[in-house]
């Protein structure tokens, strides 16, 4: 009988609540506040919070927080606005940064 193997995700460092597919990844090479972090197109079991603009690394975005939905742990922020026109493929994607979150069914 052949093994049964979900897919491939990502859990909140903390509570191993589940946040992200590895499916959902775009990339792996963003600057997060503590490090590498990685792009997602989704997320889930997150709680997002309110917008603020912020000055990155690529110019000024709205941004919102976004926590682990279970233990309230901040693991990124959600691209609610880019204000330049080459970022603009960032609105409506989560960063989730790599010390915040862990790899599940690998």
């Amino acid at each position: 009988m052949a093994e049964v193997v979900g897919p491939r995700l990502y859990s909140c460092c903390n509570c191993r609540n589940h946040v992200a597919l590895h499916d959902d990844v775009i990339s792996k090479a963003f600057q997060g506040r503590h490090g590498r972090a990685f792009l997602f197109s989704h997320a889930m079991n997150v709680t997002v919070g309110p917008k603020e603009d912020r000055h990155l690394m690529t110019g000024l975005h709205t941004v919102a927080d976004v926590s682990c939905s279970d233990c309230r742990e901040v693991l990124g922020w959600k691209y609610e606005r880019a204000y330049e026109e080459t970022q603009k493929y960032k609105e409506g994607k989560f960063i989730l940064e790599k010390s915040k979150i862990v790899k599940e069914n690998w």
